[in-house]
């Protein structure tokens, strides 16, 4: 099972990156340990600056913006 964080206020690119790592999950059948981290303090902690970043089994793979599908595919892979 992959742990995954989301990492940022929770705008709508939050929600979009947390759908669509989700969708791209259960499509491939991977188990998934998904967390959304709002907490400021949190975030800068993993080096982001610009979100949604997200951390794969406490490795930041993606900062700034909705990564394409492709991308995550590959985190999932």
């Amino acid at each position: 099972m992959k742990e995954i964080k989301v990492l940022g206020p929770g705008g709508a690119n939050c929600r979009n990156t947390t759908a669509l790592i989700e969708r791209v999950a259960a499509g491939k059948g991977v188990a998934i340990n998904p967390h959304k981290v709002e907490e400021v303090r949190e975030i800068m902690g993993y080096g982001i600056m610009s979100p949604p970043g997200v951390v794969v089994d406490d490795r930041v793979v993606h900062a700034g913006g909705v990564p394409n599908r492709d991308k995550v595919e590959a985190w999932l892979a």
